[in-house]
């Protein structure tokens, strides 16, 4: 508790404190008078600004232990939206379409063509199965994504940036400084065509997987567009000749628990 002698000197000491020593103190107090003078001192921009210089992500502040919920991560209660199970209609499901034997034979692709242009006409998305991206390969790149956020502080600092001329970037929310909250999660980011990152600019634990992925993803990517454009009674390269598929990028997000308060 806070002896009313001593508050405002731990408020200023507080407000002095990194931002990952102040996450991690939990106050008590019974003070109206306490809790309004720290409200009124908030500064939202500096507490942005100091978690994004720590580099340490969501993870770190996880990492710390922190006490309490950083308020740059508190999304108004009257923003969120009560979506219960029975505004669901039972009778709606999403498109499903099978794409084997997609390239293999012309009556089976002229009925997916078919499906596709359902789908997209009535739903605008669909689901694919079948798709040629092997179970094994998205195993293998959703553990080595984690891999790469479960390295120590120091390795992942070297990455942590919001210059997005660089190939290769993790840091926390795209839009950290537009947000009215920030989502709690860290992320990769990776550019991955038309031009291909320099392997060496790629962490070990992720470089060779991202880079399989990202050629067997931009394969199913053509695939998909030649459909699109078949199912709008075009060539299959239209969508293609007008660059469509031409930058693919790799995002790998990191969402952690903190002390069963998320």
């Amino acid at each position: 508790f806070i002896c009313p002698i001593n508050r405002r000197k731990l408020i200023s000491h507080i407000l002095s404190l990194s931002f990952i020593e102040k996450a991690r103190i939990l106050i008590f107090t019974s003070s109206a008078e306490s809790l309004a003078e720290m409200e009124s001192k908030y500064d939202r921009r500096s507490e942005l600004k100091a978690f994004d210089e720590s580099k340490a992500g969501v993870k770190g502040l996880v990492d710390a232990r922190v006490e309490k919920i950083p308020r740059i991560f508190i999304h108004e209660q009257n923003k969120h939206y009560d979506v219960s199970d029975s505004s669901c209609d039972s009778k709606f499901s999403i498109p499903v379409i099978d794409f084997e034997g997609v390239d293999k034979d012309v009556t089976l692709r002229d009925n997916i063509v078919n499906k596709v242009r359902d789908a997209c006409e009535k739903w605008g998305f669909f689901q694919i199965v079948n798709h040629g991206v092997e179970v094994t390969v998205l195993d293998e790149i959703i553990d080595r994504i984690r891999g790469f956020h479960e390295q120590d502080l120091e390795v992942k600092k070297e990455f942590y940036t919001r210059d997005l001329s660089r190939s290769f970037t993790y840091n926390t929310n795209f839009d950290f400084y537009q947000a009215q909250a920030a989502n709690w999660r860290d992320t990769i980011y990776c550019s991955m065509a038309p031009c291909p990152p320099n392997p060496a600019e790629l962490l070990e634990v992720c470089r060779d997987i991202m880079i399989d992925y990202s050629k067997k993803v931009m394969k199913l990517g053509l695939t998909i567009s030649e459909l699109l454009s078949e199912a709008l009674g075009l060539k299959p390269n239209h969508l293609k000749d007008m660059g469509g598929v031409e930058g693919p990028c790799i995002l790998g997000h990191t969402i952690q628990h903190a002390l069963n308060q998320i």
